[in-house]
């Protein structure tokens, strides 16, 4: 199993700087790919409360400071993006790193993009079908001829520059939407499953829409599935509950209160972060565990952290960091990969 980090590199506290916060993301990757962790992820958000609303510029600058560590997009809003230059952009960013780019297209967990790129909110789920559509045609060739309805045609465009080898890697990222796991699983597609509340259990249906959608399209093997969570460790379960919890909270809160969310409370959190529960938080044997439990009820091949959330410190990230990378990861590895 891969297994990595993903982050949204949060801006919260009275003392937020975006220069203090890139350079943490960037050292954060550093340890990341040293560590030999598989994969790193750097979403994007068009607010305030977050320092990156272009994660390819991002990438290239890890990129050119790590070896061997995959970079993703965590993810790209395909919705209210050009695909083309979407493309060209992970394009880059793969001529940099040597072959180590991927995109993680969704439709966004937060929707400012839509007006600032002039975007009508009432054609959310047509746009991401449609450039979703362009993404994955300049992706399978270099000149491209396409039409729909949010974009200008192309008539036979070259699409420059083209990535090391291969198609570039493509991954659909889904949250609670059945409709968004088909339409992967039919175009083969590998899919992100991000769990961030309630029991893990109640999104395997997602898995098995995912992967019945590929067989029936004749898609073999099977595209690869990832979890995305929630994840703090620490050297013991208490200090990683109480560590966790109210940077956590904070953020949830936070964004609870625009959404109409109920806040969430210590019983809430401790609920969560039982064995059962969407919080990946505990010593390392607890958070090995835990993704163990999930790989039974999944079989995912990818397990993906959001560590550093909320006002959590950063000497902290990386120290979870560590302890994912040499306490956890070669447990599950190990555990997976056994007959």
């Amino acid at each position: 199993m891969e297994i990595g980090v993903y982050t949204f590199a949060e801006l919260r506290g009275a003392d937020a700087d975006p220069r203090r916060r890139m350079a943490e993301l960037l050292e954060e990757v550093e340890l990341a790919d040293r560590l030999e962790l598989d994969v790193f992820g750097v979403g994007e958000h068009h607010r305030p409360d977050f320092a990156v609303s272009a994660p390819a510029v991002v990438l290239a600058a890890a990129a050119a400071r790590t070896q061997r560590i995959r970079l993703t997009s965590a993810v790209s809003v395909i919705s209210s993006d050009d695909p083309v230059r979407v493309f060209q952009e992970f394009a880059t960013v793969d001529l940099i790193s040597g072959g180590r780019a991927e995109i993680m297209a969704g439709r966004g967990s937060f929707v400012e993009s839509f007006p600032l790129f002039g975007y009508d909110l009432r054609d959310y789920d047509e746009l991401f079908a449609e450039k979703l559509e362009l993404l994955l045609r300049i992706r399978e060739s270099t000149q491209v001829t396409w039409s729909g309805r949010h974009r200008a045609p192309l008539d036979d465009a070259g699409v420059y520059p083209r990535p090391v080898r291969g198609p570039l890697p493509v991954w659909i990222a889904v949250g609670g939407n059945p409709e968004s796991a088909v339409r992967a699983g039919a175009l083969g597609l590998p899919m992100a499953l991000a769990i961030i509340g309630g029991q893990p259990e109640r999104f395997v249906p997602f898995a098995e829409l995912h992967r019945e959608a590929a067989r029936r399209a004749g898609h073999v093997p099977v595209p690869s599935l990832s979890l995305n969570s929630h994840t703090y460790v620490a050297e013991t379960p208490e200090q990683a509950a109480e560590e966790f919890y109210e940077p956590y909270t904070s953020m949830m809160n936070a964004i609870g209160t625009e959404r109409g969310w109920r806040p969430i409370a210590r019983p809430d959190f401790d609920a969560l972060r039982s064995p059962r529960g969407a919080l990946v938080v505990g010593s390392p044997q607890e958070v090995a565990r835990k993704i163990l439990y999930q790989h039974e009820l999944f079989g995912h091949d990818r397990f993906l952290a959001q560590i550093s959330v909320g006002t959590l410190e950063h000497e902290k990230v990386l120290r979870s960091i560590e302890l994912l990378a040499t306490e956890v990861a070669p447990v599950v590895r190990k555990s997976v990969a056994r007959p």
